[in-house]
């Protein structure tokens, strides 16, 4: 055990984690020349594209020091902030942290959460600076703010290169000196932490785990106490660039068991495996069911696609356990789905993805968050939908929740960065300076606000320079109403939205605008109207396309004009009692886009 060490990276987005890790893993050998490419633990298409970890990776590595031998676990972690949690879990399970920050850009906000999570859990921190061989780097200031951030000694830091492989060695050696062995006891009952699952088509759910104590040997009937299911371990070992079967693995070791599960949401990130012959009584701490954040309607764009978008939904929550989907019905869309994601970053990916490997064309309403109601007879209900909010007249009050969010920017643009945190329903709580113009501002704002545009705004605002991130604080009471927005006096529930009163009257304005530029001309007029509950606050029409019924008639007495016209009205009449309006998808992501 003494010769293992278990480690994370730490760092924001763009901060050159992967890079890094692959210098590592051409170093010590555990990718060959043959299998090398850039990013190699990022495996999804997306990944690559954007330059984010999606899915964690695990990976070991063998390096001898001295002439002795190390076995390193490298737990990769998402650096997003809608995958909290899983960084939770992965942290949970190392002893020491490599923090990574760009020596160019220095540290952002998601360094930051993330680093509280890694010293939460007592983890050895390991100073990294990244990108040394860019011309923009400044390694002095950089280093005063990790300084000022974790304390200790700049001989601490180590100035490193991804792209060049400058510092590798150092850091492994750093790795092997200043992060702790596992501690655990290897005759004491099996506890086994899951950081992570993967789905493989021809094996079923494959659940990622670090043994804590005791051990676990391939054939031995195991139980996951969350869940409360047994399994047999069909085969287990330890994570190289692909699965290498153990007979056993030990405490203080990661491994992988495959035991044919079906169901992703049958292994939970966090979830703790003991042995059914002789079982540990204690979970490991820590464990949570991950909530959903943001909600929108999926809908299939043809709805003969209904049972193959279902199909596709499935597959999808086989490799990501924390989608959450149930089917609904809206009367201007058809059948589709109600879904859960954990934010806005995660909604996107589940969109591209549908699209790319299942090729599925779909329609997303415009997200929400859950809210809770109060009412006068059935106590309180949970609002995932706009349209299933109870009759006005039986609620009392409507919580929504809340979030604190810790916003890094230069100096210069905290003016702009607070007005926008203002306009969107937020109090500052805090303000302080990291260094001379370096600021964090502190809010607590309601989490609807941010699910728009806020992000993009954000960064536009500060040309890019903000960082951006957020925790649920529970639910606190406002003053909410639902809009509605109606064609023809037709209620359009895909369009519906719970919004804030005082910012009611500007929005539905705003949304009567933009629809009646996207929606065509009909040869009827459409009526756009805006309402809460009967009340109608706002109203645009689209014209109708008019065909000049006239134009025979050249001279002539003016009743047979007039007698044509009046035919061509009861026409026109007739005609918006059966027609019906289509709204191209253009108009449901407008709605996003409003400023």
């Amino acid at each position: 055990m003494k010769h293992i060490r278990n480690f994370c990276i730490i760092a924001h987005i763009d901060h050159g984690k992967s890079t890094l890790a692959d210098r590592l893993l051409e170093h010590t050998q555990t990718v060959t020349q043959r299998e090398s490419q850039n990013q190699v633990l990022d495996n999804m298409d997306l990944e690559r594209e954007r330059g984010i970890t999606i899915k964690s990776h695990a990976i070991q590595m063998d390096y001898i020091f001295e002439g002795q031998k190390y076995i390193f676990n490298l737990i990769d972690t998402p650096g997003h902030v809608d995958f909290s949690y899983e960084v939770s879990r992965s942290i949970a399970a190392c002893e020491g942290a490599l923090l990574i920050v760009d020596a160019s850009q220095g540290i952002q906000a998601q360094t930051i959460s993330n680093l509280y999570l890694a010293m939460e859990h007592d983890l050895e921190i390991i100073p990294i600076l990244n990108k040394m061989d860019l011309p923009g780097a400044m390694p002095e200031e950089v280093k005063d703010q990790i300084i000022e951030l974790i304390g200790g000694s700049r001989e601490d830091i180590i100035p490193a290169s991804g792209k060049t492989g400058l510092g590798v060695d150092k850091i492994l050696e750093a790795i092997i000196k200043r992060v702790p062995a596992p501690v655990g006891d290897p005759e004491a009952p099996l506890q086994a932490l899951i950081f992570d699952s993967v789905y493989n088509s021809f094996r079923g759910i494959m659940a990622y785990f670090k043994v804590q104590n005791g051990e676990i040997k391939k054939g031995d009937r195991v139980k996951f106490i969350a869940t409360g299911k047994e399994y047999y371990a069909d085969e287990v070992g330890t994570l190289k660039l692909t699965q290498a079967p153990k007979d056993k693995i030990s405490t203080g070791d990661v491994g992988y068991i495959v035991s044919g599960i079906k169901e992703a949401r049958e292994v939970k990130v966090g979830d703790t495996i003991t042995n059914v012959a002789r079982p540990s009584t204690v979970a490991i701490q820590g464990f949570e069911e991950v909530k959903p954040m943001v909600f929108a309607g999926i809908y299939p764009v043809d709805t003969e696609d209904y049972e193959e978008l279902r199909e596709s939904m499935h597959r999808l929550q086989l490799n990501d356990a924390s989608l959450v989907f149930e089917p609904e019905s809206s009367a201007a869309l058809g059948f589709g789905f109600r879904c859960g994601f954990l934010g806005m970053l995660h909604m996107e990916i589940i969109q591209e993805r549908l699209e790319r490997e299942f090729d599925m064309t779909v329609i997303t309403t415009v997200p929400n968050v859950s809210y809770i109601a109060h009412t006068t007879k059935d106590g309180e209900i949970k609002v995932n939908n706009p349209s299933d909010l109870p009759d006005i007249s039986k609620i009392q009050y409507i919580e929504e929740p809340y979030i604190k969010a810790s916003i890094i920017t230069k100096s210069d643009y905290v003016g702009p960065v607070m007005s926008l945190c203002i306009q969107k329903r937020g109090m500052i709580i805090n303000q302080s300076y990291l260094t001379s113009d370096r600021v964090e501002l502190i809010f607590e704002m309601p989490m609807g606000e941010i699910v728009f545009d806020f992000y993009d705004k954000l960064k536009t605002i500060s040309k890019g320079y903000a960082s951006f991130d957020y925790h649920q604080i529970g639910y606190q009471q406002s003053d909410l109403v639902r809009l509605d927005i109606r064609l023809n006096s037709e209620p359009v529930d895909a369009l519906s939205s719970l919004i804030h009163r005082s910012n009611s009257y500007d929005f539905g304005k705003r949304i009567c605008e933009k629809l009646k530029e996207l929606i065509p001309r009909q040869q009827f007029e459409i009526i756009i109207q805006a309402s809460i509950g009967a009340k109608i606050i706002a109203r645009e029409s689209v014209r109708a396309l008019r065909k000049d019924v006239t134009a025979k008639c050249y001279g002539g007495d003016i009743s047979r004009k007039r007698k044509l016209l009046e035919k061509q009205k009861k026409g026109k009449k007739r005609m918006r009692q059966v027609g019906n309006v289509e709204i191209p998808q253009s108009a449901f992501m407008a709605v996003l886009k409003l400023d």
